[in-house]
């Protein structure tokens, strides 16, 4: 059983996860790897019984266009009780959970920016599905959805595919995103990040794409070179309750985003998160859901570690007005 461990000095949960140490690219091999060609990948079609049973899946015209399965090696288990305890002034509990992988299309050869967008906005629609049942349970507090672009940028398969995480806690990360723009909606009565949404518009030198209901941009202070955020105009604090039709353009505003990506930095390895509120707040006047998307150009080293701080060598206005002018 997996356990969670909490850090008694920055409050930060840690999963130990025994599981995930038993995957097969973690264990020393005698031979060099099979090639990851669509013959051996447990993810294209034909190769179901490779994987657990599905919990979600788009048949849409047949044959599968998406599946959703249980993580073969999973970060938390499903099954089991928290069973909350303290070992002297250390706080931990069973490492109970959900860890998903959304299989994006059949097709080997793709990648999620390669899709239609009525093909990426299925996959939008199958995170919302999922959030959606996984919040029944009373266990979980929130539900982290990622993906991981490429070997050095975490990716252990080639098949295109997302994740989604369901936590017992709220990740210290998202706690601190969350009180910052308490924070403010406190002191000016508004959302911070439509406030950012308006400014950056205005101002226009860091936004990176629009349509009627996303903007993109370069994020102000980012972490990483090209940074890029893709924001709902309209004020909203959970993805999984946006209107249906905003998935549209949603997936619209994330295609021509890591299609700019792609032309820019030569189709980089990247990372792109969901931040949705939590479960207890749910239509939290203070928050509002986004996607980041982080490239995998700098490495973190020794000072990012030890303050907290971040050298971006890039400004944002230059990540930005790059991007701007690319055809996709």
């Amino acid at each position: 059983m997996p356990e969670l461990r909490k850090d008694p000095i920055v409050g930060r949960w840690v999963i130990i996860s025994t599981e995930r140490g038993r995957r097969p690219i973690d264990l020393p091999r005698p031979e060099p790897p099979l090639p990851r060609t669509a013959a051996n990948c447990p993810f294209c079609p034909g190769a179901e019984d490779k994987t657990p049973h599905e919990v979600f899946a788009d048949r849409t015209g047949g044959a599968w266009s998406l599946r959703v399965v249980p993580n073969k090696f999973p970060a938390l288990k499903i099954e089991g009780q928290l069973d909350r305890q303290g070992e002297g002034l250390y706080d931990k509990m069973n490492g109970v959970g959900a860890h998903e992988v959304i299989i994006e299309t059949p097709r080997h050869d793709l990648t999620l920016s390669d899709l239609d967008e009525s093909l990426i906005e299925r996959v939008l629609v199958a995170y919302r599905e999922r959030i959606l049942d996984l919040k029944k349970d009373t266990r979980f507090r929130y539900v982290m959805v990622f993906k991981n672009q490429g070997a050095a940028a975490g990716a252990t398969l080639e098949h295109t595919h997302s994740q989604l995480i369901a936590l017992p806690v709220v990740p210290v990360n998202v706690a601190e995103m969350m009180r910052g723009a308490r924070h403010y909606f406190e002191y000016k009565e508004r959302c911070i990040f439509c406030d950012i949404i308006k400014q950056e518009i205005a101002d226009g030198r860091r936004v990176i794409y629009e349509n009627a209901g996303f903007v993109v941009v370069a994020p102000f202070a980012p972490k990483q070179p090209f940074e890029t955020w893709v924001l709902p105009k309209a004020h909203a604090a959970t993805y999984e309750e946006a209107d249906v039709h905003s998935y549209r353009l949603l997936a619209n505003a994330l295609r021509t985003a890591l299609r700019k990506l792609n032309t820019a930095l030569a189709s980089p390895p990247y990372n792109f998160m969901l931040h949705t509120a939590p479960f207890t707040d749910r239509g939290a006047q203070h928050f509002h859901w986004h996607v980041e998307i982080m490239p995998t150009l700098t490495k973190v080293a020794g000072f990012e570690w030890g303050s907290g701080f971040y050298i971006n060598p890039t400004p944002p206005e230059d990540a930005a007005a790059f991007l701007r002018d690319l055809e996709t």
